[in-house]
C-alpha cells in the first residue's frame, strides 16, 4: 500500500483518487475549498463534479495544504494548467523530501509555451523531485468512476518511475501502458482539446459526421506535424495519448471542450460559453498557446488558426469553416501544410 495525495478535487482528480482508494492505497484528496473537502469526508460524494456517485469509504479529503503535503509518498497533480505554478509553489513551502510527482492535466501555458512537466520543473526544487510522470489518455472521469474499461499511458524519461505509476493505478477496469515520449504525450493531450472545440463547433452549427471525421483526421495531422517538429515520436500520435484521446474528446458529450465548442457553434460568445460552463475549458487557453507554437516552430496548423480567429478575433463559426474549406488545393500527404 502506498500513501498518495491527489491535488485537485475536480472530476478527474476525484476519479483518479477513487481508483487509487479502490486499489487499497491510503489516498488523500486535496481541495482548495473546505466545504468540498468536508463533503467528500463526511458524505463520500462530490456532487458538483461527479453527481450521483458514491465515493469509496476509505477516500478522505482535506483543504489543509500542509496536511496534504505531509501525507503523500506520491503526489498527483490534478489541478487545471493555470493553477499548476501556484500549487507547486504552495507545496514547496512545506515539502522537504524526494518524491515522484505525477501530473494528469492537459494544457500548454500561453506566452511561456511550457508544457506542464516543464512548469513543474521550474517551480519545484530539484531536491524534492525524484521524477515527473505524465498520466494521459482517453479517459472521461464520469466513466472511470462507473468502472467502464479505460486505458491510459504513464510517461516518464525514467522507465522505472513510469512502471511505479503503472502499478499504482492498474486494475481490472483501469489499464495503464508506459510510454517514454514525454513531449509527445503532453502535446497530444493538450492539443486534442483544441480540435475538440472545433468538433463541437461543427456539431453546434449542425454539420454532420462527414465534417467531424475530417476535423478529427486533419486535426491529428497538424498535431503530429507540430509534435514531430518539437522532437516527439510520430508513433505517439497514433496511440492512446494521441488518436485515442482525440477521438474520445471530439465525440463525447462528457467532453467540456466539445460542449464549449458546441455552444460557440450555436452562436454564443466565448464569455457566454465560459459563464454557462462553470468549469475550466482547457482548450480555450491551449488554442492561444498552440497559435503561438505554430508561429514559433513555423508549422501550418489551419484548424488551430481558424479556432484562434473564432475565439479571439471575432470571426463567426461559419466564417472559419468556410475559410478552411476554401483553402488552397493541396495533396493530402504533403507534410508541409
Amino acid at each position: 500500500m502506498s500513501k498518495v495525495t491527489v491535488f485537485g478535487a475536480g472530476s478527474w482528480g476525484t476519479a483518479l483518487a477513487t481508483v487509487l482508494a479502490e486499489n487499497g492505497h491510503d489516498t488523500l484528496l486535496w481541495s482548495h475549498r473546505e466545504n468540498q473537502a468536508q463533503e467528500i469526508r463526511d458524505q463520500h460524494t462530490n456532487e458538483k463534479y461527479l453527481p450521483n456517485i458514491a465515493l469509496p469509504q476509505n477516500l478522505t479529503a482535506t483543504s489543509d495544504m500542509t496536511e496534504a503535503v505531509a501525507h503523500g509518498e506520491v503526489m498527483i497533480m490534478a489541478v487545471p494548467t493555470k493553477g499548476i505554478r501556484e500549487t507547486c509553489q504552495k507545496i514547496m513551502q512545506t515539502l522537504n523530501r524526494e518524491l515522484i510527482f505525477v501530473h494528469v492535466s492537459k494544457g500548454i501555458e500561453p506566452d511561456s509555451l511550457k508544457r506542464i512537466s516543464e512548469i513543474m520543473t521550474e517551480e519545484l526544487d530539484a531536491s524534492v523531485v525524484k521524477d515527473i510522470v505524465v498520466l494521459s489518455g482517453p479517459s472521461h472521469a464520469e466513466e472511470v468512476v462507473k468502472h467502464h474499461p479505460t486505458t491510459v499511458a504513464a510517461s516518464s524519461s525514467n522507465h522505472d518511475s513510469a512502471q511505479i505509476i503503472q502499478d499504482l493505478f492498474m486494475n481490472q477496469y483501469f489499464r495503464v501502458y508506459t510510454n517514454a515520449d514525454v513531449t509527445g504525450v503532453e502535446l497530444g493531450g493538450a492539443l486534442k482539446n483544441v480540435i475538440a472545440l472545433g468538433a463541437g463547433v461543427s456539431d453546434g452549427i449542425g454539420y454532420g459526421d462527414n465534417a467531424k471525421a475530417a476535423l478529427i483526421t486533419r486535426g491529428l495531422a497538424e498535431i503530429s506535424r507540430l509534435g514531430v517538429k518539437m522532437g516527439s515520436n510520430p508513433l505517439t500520435f497514433m496511440g492512446l495519448t494521441g488518436m485515442g484521446d482525440l477521438i474520445v474528446t471530439c465525440t463525447s458529450v462528457h467532453s467540456r471542450n466539445w460542449r464549449a465548442g458546441n455552444l460557440l457553434g450555436k452562436g454564443l460568445s466565448l464569455e457566454e460559453v465560459l459563464e454557462q460552463m462553470g468549469m475550466v475549458v482547457e482548450g480555450v487557453r491551449t488554442t492561444k498557446a498552440a497559435h503561438q507554437l505554430a508561429k514559433e516552430y513555423d508549422v501550418s496548423m489551419p484548424i488551430t488558426e481558424a479556432l484562434y480567429g473564432l475565439l479571439f478575433e471575432g470571426e463567426s463559426a461559419k466564417e472559419v469553416v468556410e475559410n478552411l474549406m476554401l483553402r488552397m488545393k493541396k495533396p493530402e500527404m504533403d507534410s508541409d501544410y
